[in-house]
């Protein structure tokens, strides 16, 4: 495993093209693109603005640029750097800013969420949505990029629309049964579109491609409900995490619940590995502790760490929400399944030090991951069966069937990693902190032996 050099980002705005060969970071106004190969910068692009959100477009040939105070969208090519495109959106604002699956068309969310705006960066042709909903995830693409489903809120109903992408006509529109319509996502296949309320109901829909009510789920009442929703990439199992801190599998066949998963504090399976990471300070020698080391930013006062594994039963550390304060810490935020649709990551935000790793082919418990610190972001290897996360520290820690690994990132300065990101082709990772990033390279040919 190896590092890159460290360099600078705002926001935590960086993200490797699709096809794998850039990496596009943004430093307050300005956008460099570099290549992944060998870190060189490619292009140099200046903003009008500090930029609030950056996207490449699916073949890699242009990158969007949202500056959302001034309500402006900047457009740049790779091939030509000489081009770019200017949208203004004007007095109505901008919220939100996103390709379509072409990368030919942007799709603009003004203020309040007046309206959908639909710009060609080919014909200049610009086609307006109305009544989009503001919701958790109110706009979604089928995998294959045909369709895109959008949540609308009219005369107090829910409504979900269904557009060709191709040339933007309205395929279905149907009024969806929810209270207050919270998201929606396609099935990876694109037949299956799930719909959820908020977390004042729990309540999951599935609708057809044609608006047909497929199935209805709610696994109880009067309680907070859904917080969290996930289709598998073999598009078999939905994933629903609850404020009930369980997480319910639905099979894509009946839709009915196949499994629970339940995050206990007592862990008394045998046959799951929990793994506690333990750490360990080390002893610093009085000749090492001149000015000169210290103010330097050696790796003097790092705290190394390994895991351990425990044996049943563990006892895992609870923190109990404030029952006064909204959105309460506490249920199932994050889930997460394997690429082969083997594993289902989990955390439970009462439960925040730790993440549980589910086989979905044993329906069981096959891992626990006890970090000293809350767990900030965790993301499988888009290739093989291989979790990475991390706490805010200075280290890496993966995950795999074969075991568990604490990784410090040798870097001066102490560099701590808040989010990150793989690179498509998972022989590496973005490490991202609150000004920087880095590079991580894997041994890949270790990794397939």
């Amino acid at each position: 495993m190896n590092f890159s050099e460290v360099f600078k980002q705002s926001n935590q705005l960086c993200k490797i093209s699709p096809d794998g060969k850039y990496l596009a970071t943004c430093v307050q106004y300005r956008l460099v693109v570099r290549e992944v190969s060998t870190l060189q910068i490619l292009q140099l692009y200046t903003c009008l603005d500090q930029i609030s959100h950056m996207d490449w477009s699916s073949d890699s040939l242009f990158i969007l640029c949202a500056m959302y105070k001034r309500g402006l969208v900047q457009v740049w090519s790779l091939e030509q750097p000489d081009w770019h495109c200017k949208i203004d959106e004007g007095s109505i604002g901008l919220v939100s800013s996103r390709w379509s699956p072409d990368g030919r068309h942007i799709l603009n969310t003004t203020e309040f969420h007046l309206r959908v705006t639909v710009w060609s960066l080919c014909t200049k042709a610009v086609s307006y949505i109305k009544y989009p909903k503001a919701c958790q995830k109110g706009i979604d693409f089928s995998k294959d990029g045909c369709y895109m489903a959008l949540a609308e809120r009219r005369d107090c109903k829910d409504y979900v629309s269904v557009f060709v992408c191709d040339d933007w006509h309205l395929l279905r529109h149907f009024e969806t049964e929810t209270q207050d319509l919270a998201g929606l996502e396609w099935s990876p296949n694109g037949c299956v579109l799930a719909v959820w309320d908020s977390s004042l109901e729990y309540k999951v829909l599935l609708y057809s491609l044609d608006g047909r009510l497929l199935s209805t789920y709610s696994a109880y009442e009067w309680s907070l409900g859904i917080k969290s929703v996930t289709w598998s990439p073999s598009s078999q199992f939905l994933a629903i995490g609850s404020y009930d801190e369980k997480v319910r599998v639905l099979n894509h066949i009946t839709w009915k619940k196949i499994t629970q998963f339940e995050h206990l504090a007592t862990i008394n399976n045998t046959k799951a590995v929990v793994y506690k990471e333990v750490e360990k300070r080390p002893t610093v020698r009085s000749d090492n502790l001149s000015l000169h080391n210290i103010t330097i930013g050696t790796n003097l006062f790092n705290t190394q760490s390994k895991y351990e594994i425990c044996p049943p039963p563990v006892q895992i550390p609870v923190v109990k929400p404030d029952p006064d304060r909204a959105n309460p810490k506490i249920g199932v935020s994050t889930l997460a399944f394997s690429s082969d649709s083997r594993y289902l990551a989990t955390k439970n935000d009462n439960m925040a030090s730790v993440v549980w790793v589910w086989d979905m082919q044993k329906m069981s418990l096959e891992a626990v991951l006890e970090q000293t610190s809350a767990v900030r972001c965790f993301q499988w290897d888009p290739l093989r069966p291989r979790l990475a996360l991390c706490t805010g520290n200075t280290k890496l820690y993966l995950w795999s069937p074969a075991g568990c690994v604490s990784v410090q990132v040798p870097t001066e300065g102490g560099f701590q990693v808040q989010s990150l990101n793989w690179h498509c082709g998972g022989d590496s990772l973005i490490l991202l902190g609150k000004e920087q990033l880095c590079l991580c390279y894997m041994d890949t040919d270790q990794v397939d032996k």
